[in-house]
This record gives C-alpha cells, structure tokens and sequence, in this order.
C-alpha cells in the first residue's frame, strides 16, 4: 500500500456531490490513482502537486484533472461545461468567485467566436455562486429566470459574436439542446 505524498488525508475536503467526475485519466494514470487507494471523487480534493506525484505527470496536467473535478462537484455540472472553463484558463472554484456569470459568458463567448446555449450562462452562473456558497444546493437551471432578467434589462454587448455554438460543432451539437442534465 502506498502512502499519500507529503502525508495529507485524502478526506480533508469533503466533494459537493458523490457522483464521480468524468476525467480523461490514461490506464496508467488510473492504476497509480487506484496505488494510492484514491478515488476520482478524492482528486478535487488534492493539491495539485500532490496529485502531479501521485499520478506521476506534470504539473499542468494536475492543474487540469483537478479543475475539471472540482468543477463536476458542483451539483448538476458536467465534464463538458466543466472542459469549457479549464479551457478559459481557471482551475479552480476559488479563482472564479469574484468572476460575474454574465461576463464570464460574453467573454468565454468572445474567446470561442461564437455565441454560446444561454443555458451555458446558467451554467457559469451556477459555478460562481458555488465558488461564493460551497453549500448550497442550487443547480444550474435554477438561474434560468436570473439570466433572463438580466438579458432582459442589459442585453449582450454589441461585440457579441454573430453566430451560434451549433454552426461550429459537429453533429452532436447540431441543434440547439433542451437543457437535460447535466450540462
């Protein structure tokens, strides 16, 4: 059996929710993860150096495993919007809590080059007011009326992309989506 680097309990920080993460581990990576009696849910919980030695890669692979499983523990976001926000640079909840759900997706949108479901806003919104409420229960549609007063009163910016997600996805992102589980 081995024992954790630098001794940190795996436990120190219990995860939103139980449902495990979906995370793109290599078979070896899963067997060294499994060497250490860890377990997916457990890699939010890790700090980044830590998880780096344990599954023995870099740094900045660590950084991404760990925000995209922090990012899953919060209730109703999925590895897809979870990929989304690691691919906008951020790693963790803390480092998006001062961030606004509206700007968050005017700029992820202006990033892409194309405007994004609304539901995604949602979504965005959701993960901030987790980085602020670690505890609370509230899951991304229950922001849908939020966002719309919002748009309601100011819109998106004139700098707003002119097409939408669906013309630059393949075909599983070829309609518009109704929003079912976890986004």
């Amino acid at each position: 059996m081995a024992d954790l680097p630098e001794s940190k309990a795996i436990n120190e920080v219990i995860p939103l929710k139980q449902t495990p993460p979906k995370l793109p581990l290599t078979p070896e990576e899963r067997a060294h993860l499994k060497s250490f009696k860890a377990k997916l849910n457990d890699i939010a919980a890790l700090d980044a150096a830590q998880l780096s030695q344990m599954l023995e890669i870099t740094r900045e692979r660590a950084h991404m495993l760990k925000g995209l499983a922090m990012f899953q523990s919060v209730p109703s976001i999925g590895p897809k919007v979870a990929a989304r926000v690691v691919d906008m640079g951020y790693y963790s909840l803390d480092e998006i809590k001062d961030l606004d759900g509206a700007d968050f997706i005017d700029r992820m949108e202006a990033h892409l080059g194309y405007w994004e479901d609304p539901c995604l806003e949602d979504a965005l919104r959701c993960l901030v007011h987790h980085a602020n409420h670690p505890d609370s229960k509230r899951e991304w549609p229950d922001f849908t009326d939020e966002r719309k007063k919002y748009r309601e009163q100011f819109g998106y910016p004139a700098s707003r992309p002119a097409s939408a997600w669906y013309e630059h996805r393949g075909s599983e992102a070829s309609q518009p989506s109704k929003g079912e589980g976890n986004i």
